[in-house]
């Protein structure tokens, strides 16, 4: 099938001869292996404890909420992925779909993403304080930490620095501790006695109100920790058989990794002793919950492992995440919103090195202003959900686009995606509101950055942005939109707008937006041309 491509991409023969160069070495487990390495990375170590503060016992529903978002948003990635496999897919396919002004509003929340390697980062500070405290103080990383955590992400650069292939077997090796630890931990607390009635007493199963666990959705690290299931579409460029083992591997790393994070919560739930809830669930607070936790049950060697473990889980999914950041940053300049300079593949090695130094850099600069995991993964949970909004949108584009030009369905295409789509899209943007208005208020007003940035780039260009503005409008209306309603809102807003009719008024917002965002892809894909 024809694949959409943006003129101004496609034109440039640069552009195709970089692509052909990466490497097609990956199958199913190392895609497998590289989503799931993604998901289980710092947030089983943090998030159990952020989200019981949050929601108490009631905090389970979120998990199983995130997992049904993911799941949402995996079939119309892996339709995307399968469709049109490209490395750094989720930064390409929103401007495919709706043009540039989306495409740089998208990419520059996936250039701010990378922020998330520097959550990874942050967390093995904050466990590694437990031998060396001078690295992590009062909630942030200390000018010491930050020489160390320097250091370590120079040394995660240089570790992807080689070829694709290597990369997925040390990645591999890196998983099988990843999933053996958190096993171990469930098993181990459970064996060390529980509290029987946990879900119900100290205020009951939802103590803070059922309007706490969509709260803990962002604000708990909950959609942070499970984000990392697109990892393997990331990679559709490098893989054998994309239409194939992508969505096996996207699916079987959800899968996986959701109940992994379901017998941790329960495991907190229940081992935390009477003696620490005095104050309820909020007055839990260890700097390294399940380190500490462990210690405080006299499971010495689980806390000398799970500390051991704080430096490989972070690191594993840090070593991911510096991957994909590259991929991302490679399909950034394709995009142009960086320069083309980024975009060299190393002929050897098939590996955007250009791109990885860059990323180094905005790595060390995100973890000046956010020292701590939970500040990060706070405002990285909403820049994950505007990227799934806008893949939503893609998709149904495309869809709509070749059903009016009256060709069938692509190979690779997922069941139910029509309906589909537009859930995922309304599902993601009440999960942004739900955040709270503490979170979107820095967020949202930092992804709004990227129209300014398109419109300096359209200057520098010297052509007419009118249509592309009139293509792209609806996703500035609805971060607007959505910023106003988080302010008259009841999380964490003034009030104005009390429950339910503020979540009720952003599904509307939601659904006449992803209308409106279809009709206009569809526009741009039809006065766009398209390539082989």
């Amino acid at each position: 099938m024809a694949q959409q491509q943006p003129t101004e991409a496609t034109g440039a023969p640069d552009v195709r001869t970089e692509e052909g160069r990466l490497r097609k070495d990956l199958g199913f487990w190392g895609l497998t292996a590289i989503g799931f390495s993604n998901i289980l990375g710092s947030g089983w170590l943090f998030a159990a404890m952020y989200a019981a503060q949050t929601a108490g016992p009631a905090a389970l529903l979120s998990w199983v909420a995130a997992g049904l978002l993911c799941a949402l948003v995996a079939v119309v990635m892996v339709e995307l992925g399968a469709t049109r496999p490209e490395g750094g897919g989720t930064v390409r396919w929103p401007l495919y779909a709706n043009g540039r002004l989306v495409g740089t509003v998208v990419g520059w929340s996936v250039l701010l993403s990378v922020g998330g390697t520097a959550a990874e980062i942050s967390a093995i500070m904050q466990y590694a304080a437990h031998y060396v405290p001078g690295l992590y103080r009062d909630g942030s990383i200390t000018a010491s930490g930050l020489g160390v955590a320097t250091a370590l992400s120079v040394l995660l650069t240089a570790l992807n620095w080689f070829a694709v292939r290597l990369f997925a077997r040390v990645n591999n090796l890196v998983s099988v501790f990843k999933v053996v630890v958190p096993i171990l931990t469930v098993a181990a607390l459970f064996l060390s006695g529980t509290h029987s009635g946990r879900l119900t007493d100290h205020g009951g199963f939802a103590p803070y109100g059922y309007a706490a666990c969509l709260t803990a959705l962002a604000g708990g690290g909950i959609v942070y920790s499970v984000n990392g299931f697109q990892a393997p579409l990331d990679f559709s460029g490098e893989a054998r058989n994309p239409r194939r083992t992508v969505p096996a591997a996207v699916l079987t790393g959800i899968g996986l990794a959701v109940l992994v994070y379901l017998g941790l919560q329960l495991a907190f739930l229940y081992t935390v002793p009477d003696s620490l809830l005095a104050h309820g669930w909020q007055g839990v607070d260890f700097e390294s919950p399940f380190g500490q936790l462990a210690l405080v049950l006299n499971l010495h060697w689980l806390a000398t492992l799970l500390y051991a473990d704080a430096v490989v889980s972070p690191g594993g999914s840090a070593y991911v995440g510096v991957a994909i950041d590259a991929r991302h940053t490679y399909a950034l300049s394709k995009n142009g919103l960086l320069p083309r300079f980024f975009m060299r593949i190393h002929p050897r090695s098939g590996i955007a090195r250009r791109a990885l130094v860059l990323n180094l850099a905005v790595i060390i600069v995100f973890m000046l202003p956010f020292g701590g995991w939970q500040d990060i993964v706070s405002v990285m949970g909403d820049m994950y959900l505007i990227i799934y909004a806008a893949s939503a949108v893609a998709v149904a584009s495309f869809r709509a686009h070749d059903r009016a030009r009256g060709l069938p369905l692509a190979e690779g295409h997922m069941p139910g995606v029509r309906w589909i789509a537009p859930v995922s899209f309304a599902v993601a943007t009440e999960f942004v509101y739900w955040s709270g208005w503490d979170d979107l208020r820095l967020a949202l007003p930092l992804v709004l950055v990227g129209v300014p940035l398109y419109l300096l780039q359209r200057r520098k260009a010297g052509s007419s942005p009118a249509q592309e503005l009139r293509h792209g409008a609806w996703l500035v209306v609805h971060l607007a939109a959505l910023t106003l309603l988080s302010w008259l809102g009841t999380f964490g807003g003034s009030g104005h707008l009390p429950a339910p009719y503020d979540s009720l008024t952003v599904a509307a917002l939601a659904f006449a937006v992803f209308t409106w965002a279809v009709h206009s892809g569809t526009a741009h894909l039809r006065t766009n041309p398209t390539t082989p």
